[in-house]
């Protein structure tokens, strides 16, 4: 019996010290990525998929899982299928519809009955398809599918022109339009409905989602985005309409040319709601509008909900819809209803998965399942049972984060000299007893906003004994229309101000050393990262510019957005009354003033941060004596998705900051 105490003791204090392991690298091998969650008709059953990384193969591989929405109980629906995404249940809850591969590569619909079977190839589209939608009564399936590419002959065959237009600087071939496509589900072949020089909208990540395919009630008809062309850069000029499936007769929804995307059918009469920045003014947050009936005037639901929506879905009832978007440091979930005020979810502290859109999926019984993480637990899946009931953690995929010293995290608030109210969130490491140096990590979008979610670069970083400031800076979504707009025509000098301000109410704690302070982030938090360290050099031991916008003119030239950024200063940087605007908001304007030393980072073929700009970033570090260093990785990507490049691009970062930190000096906490 001693001998059984004495072992299970010794087993207690094995877990115990397994339990003080902070994170680490290696940790990035246990990782499962969440994202999918589509909860079936009768919420019983929950679709998700998984993501591991293999480094082996260096290659991301996503698994398809079915949960019971009661037990908990999970077992996998794919396997030996590496890529499958979009699950989609059918009306009937019967079969589950997801993308994967076929034989030759291309993404194809597959049907897998639930209750048993084996999936079947159910589209053989030369193209692949991008996104699907089944009809009310699940006799068919509409798909959007790329057009095919003229087959040229002869000598023909070897031009290799592209019409290049408003596209980005990486364009690799001519983009075909997008259009609909109907595939009976019991027997025939699939019919086309749409056709011409305009596209269904689409999108190049990391973006929203494309807008989905949304048949009425009655599947007589289907509401879809267009754009008048496939060139990137006019995106902006989208708009809602519906084409009537018995003739392929289209109109537009209610004649607003641009900025309307997600036109969604109510699931109960012909109402429907889309998404368009508030007023129409691509500046303001996205709201969601409601349109009765054809070419019928749209009312903006969610005014005075007063946040950035990108998700908006439907209740069983039509009567109300769940939307989300971000809120303070987290993610705020309401129900809408078509009359009256919106009414927040309580979800317990957690905060739903996703960016530009979230991991929400509602039943027709009235349940809510999603993806959701804390800042010491990584994304789960959750349900809950009505809009009044408490969230139930279903699944176990990353249990491993409970045996980790998980770094405690706190959404910090200060006030900015211009009178907003303004928030961050820090991470602070295990030891506070002496102070510590300051890390900022700050995020890009600049529509987006740092959260008190799980955050891996967060935790690695505290565990260095780093306390990591991830502020919110005007331009984030967080705090409503007036601090999001605020950013336009003001990239850098007020979001700076901002930054700095935080910055200062964080260095008055005990346990900040106001000496020892780096600056790093990626895409627009490397904009900003370039822009305190040129406009504030004295602040910086060292800095981590990932992905920079440094040169707004190049944004316009060569980016995917390209022309859309006149948006944001007036008009084009090539009219002389916009063109100062553009030079002075440039982090390269001020690229010579920078002092402390910088990593720079790019990924080679950056469609949206063309490394144009991080090229001409390492060269004015180089030439005026800055210690630097450039590192490019490959890819038509604006992320290192596959998982050796984005651990190698993690490593690196930390490991510059770690490198230039330096010791603290006598004056710690003193002013600078």
């Amino acid at each position: 019996m001693r001998n059984c105490i004495g072992l299970s003791i010794l087993l207690s204090l094995a877990g115990n010290a397994i339990a003080q392991q902070p994170v680490s690298m290696e940790d990035l091998r246990l990782l499962v990525g969440i994202s999918a969650v589509e909860i079936s008709p009768d919420g019983s059953t929950l679709a998700v998929i998984t993501s591991r990384a293999n480094f082996a193969d260096n290659k991301n591989e996503a698994q398809l899982f079915a949960v019971d929405a009661s037990s908990g109980a999970t077992r996998p629906l794919t396997s030996a299928r590496p890529q499958v995404s979009g699950p989609l249940w059918s009306p009937d809850g019967q079969t589950l519809a997801f993308l994967a591969p076929d034989a030759g590569g291309e993404p194809q619909i597959w049907l897998l009955p639930i209750r048993g079977g084996e999936a079947r190839c159910f589209t053989s589209s030369p193209t692949g398809v991008d996104r699907f939608s089944w009809r009310p009564d699940g006799a068919a399936i509409a798909y959007a599918a790329e057009d095919e590419a003229a087959q040229l002959e002869g000598e023909a065959r070897h031009i290799s022109t592209i019409r290049i237009g408003d596209q980005d600087m990486f364009l690799r071939h001519a983009v075909q339009p997008q259009h609909i496509w109907i595939q009976p589900t019991r027997s025939g072949p699939a019919q086309r409905l749409t056709s011409g020089r305009w596209s269904l909208e689409y999108v190049l990540p990391p973006s929203s989602g494309a807008s989905p395919l949304s048949w009425s009630k009655d599947g007589t008809q289907i509401a879809f985005a267009r754009v008048a062309s496939t060139d990137s850069g006019k995106f902006d000029e989208v708009n809602a309409a519906i084409v009537e499936v018995a003739t392929g007769a289209i109109r537009s929804l209610n004649d607003i040319a641009s900025l309307q995307t997600a036109p969604t059918f109510s699931p109960t009469d012909a109402a429907l709601v889309y998404h368009s920045p508030r007023d129409g003014k691509p500046e303001n947050i996205n709201d969601i509008y409601l349109a009765l009936g054809p070419n019928g005037a749209a009312r903006n639901l969610t005014h005075d909900l007063d946040r950035n929506l990108y998700t908006a879905l439907w209740m069983p009832d039509g009567k109300q819809l769940l939307v989300a978007g971000n809120e303070r440091a987290s993610v705020g979930v309401w129900l809408q209803p078509l009359e009256g005020a919106a009414r927040a979810l309580d979800l317990d502290g957690l905060v739903v998965s996703g960016s530009f859109g979230y991991e929400l999926s509602v039943a027709g019984n009235g349940a809510i399942a999603f993806a959701a993480s804390r800042t010491d637990k990584a994304a789960e899946v959750y349900v809950m049972d009505s809009s009044a009931a408490k969230p139930r953690c279903l699944t176990h995929f990353n249990d491993w984060t409970q045996s980790r010293r998980m770094a405690q995290a706190e959404r910090v608030t200060w006030k900015s000299a211009e009178g907003f109210e303004e928030d961050g969130v820090i991470t602070l490491p295990s030891d506070l007893s002496t102070p510590r140096p300051l890390v900022l990590v700050i995020h890009g979008g600049p529509t987006s906003s740092s959260k008190l979610s799980f955050n891996l670069m967060a935790q690695l970083m505290a565990a260095k004994g780093w306390v990591v400031f991830s502020p919110n800076y005007r331009g984030s979504d967080n705090l409503g229309n007036a601090y999001a707009a605020a950013i336009w025509n003001d990239a850098g000098a007020g979001p700076g101000r901002d930054v700095m301000d935080g910055v200062a109410e964080l260095r008055k704690r005990a346990y900040v050393d106001a000496t020892r302070s780096a600056v790093t982030g990626w895409s627009y938090g490397g904009f900003m990262t370039t822009w305190l360290l040129g406009k504030y050099p004295l602040e910086w031991r060292a800095g981590v510019s990932g992905a920079p916008v440094t040169n707004w003119i190049d944004m316009y030239n060569l980016a995917d957005g390209n022309v859309q950024m006149r948006w944001s200063f007036g008009g084009s940087p090539w009219k002389g009354e916009f063109a100062a605007a553009y030079r002075e908001q440039s982090p390269i304007t001020y690229a010579t003033a920078i002092k402390a030393p910088t990593l720079v980072m790019t990924n080679l073929e950056d469609f949206r941060v063309p490394p144009t700009q991080a090229f001409e970033l390492y060269h004015a570090l180089k030439d005026n004596g800055v210690e630097t260093e450039f590192v490019g990785f490959q890819g038509r990507t604006h992320f290192s998705s596959d998982p050796v490049n984005a651990r190698e691009r993690t490593r690196l970062w930390i490991d510059w900051v770690e490198r230039h930190l330096g010791e603290p000096v006598a004056e710690a906490n003193g002013s600078r």
